[in-house]
């Protein structure tokens, strides 16, 4: 009799942080890059970020592929800077309500950076982060309403289902010779097919826990106990470093500016 060895799930540092502290953590790393607009602190704030990526237990090769949304639509904000941002330094060419010039490339490269550094901190924060976890530590440490809480819970529960759906009607539509022609009116009408799911099902969802008293007006009890702990303290103050570096990147290089200015 041969013995099977059990592979234990690998566990990251960040695994041991109170999902309350990471939504901490993102505001943190968020809300000074709201504030600000050039390249050079969003610049550094992503950089040290990716540094930090092998702490989330996430691989870089996905870390990517979840960033390929953001890649692909920041873009759009980037050349909106550049066409209709005020104009200032060189100009490089007018079209109607549309000038290029120095300011409007470097506020467009500044927002297409930004976009990106936002967007990171979520993925390396939330990506093995369970439901369940973050409902019990809203819950618990937050003290958030039980209804929200439960709401949130059963909403990110559901998520995966869309994914599944989506994949599912791909292959329904190819298997019956509809998915190899016009892509963008296939996406358009599978996005409504979806939508109808989506309202159905929340429907029934809502019918099922509403009739289990998950809106009653009571105070709940917690199946699992969800408590802070000096790791906690530890991540929120290097989020804070982190993003501290970056300001003072770009205050020392003399790139830094506010939005509106």
């Amino acid at each position: 009799m041969t013995a099977l060895a059990v592979e234990r799930p690998r566990t990251a540092w960040l695994d041991g942080v109170n999902p309350v502290t990471k939504v901490a953590m993102v505001l943190v790393l968020a809300v000074p890059l709201l504030v600000s607009i050039d390249a050079v602190s969003a610049g550094t704030a992503l950089i040290l970020e990716l540094l930090c990526v092998p702490l989330t237990g996430v691989a870089y090769g996905t870390v990517l592929r979840r960033l390929v949304p953001v890649i692909v639509f920041a873009p759009v904000a980037a050349v909106s800077m550049l066409l209709y941002a005020r104009p200032g330094g060189t100009v490089y060419g007018t079209f109607l309500f549309a000038t290029v010039s120095d300011d409007s490339i470097a506020l467009s490269l500044a927002v297409l950076v930004r976009v990106v550094a936002l967007a990171m901190p979520i993925i390396l924060l939330f990506a093995r982060t369970d439901p369940t976890e973050l409902a019990d530590a809203l819950a618990q440490v937050a003290k958030l309403p039980s209804r929200f809480v439960l709401g949130v819970l059963a909403g990110a529960r559901t998520v995966g289902l869309f994914v599944d759906d989506w994949r599912t009607m791909s292959l329904a539509r190819r298997a019956r010779g509809l998915g190899d022609r016009g892509a963008i009116r296939r996406f358009f009408s599978m996005a409504f097919v979806l939508l109808v799911f989506a309202v159905r099902r929340g429907t029934k969802l809502a019918t099922a826990m509403e009739a289990r008293g998950f809106g009653a007006d009571i105070e709940r009890t917690w199946a699992r106990p969800s408590t802070l702990s000096s790791r906690d303290a530890v991540a929120l103050g290097a989020s804070v470093a982190l993003i501290v570096v970056a300001l003072a990147a770009a205050v020392l290089s003399g790139a830094f500016r506010v939005v509106g200015t």
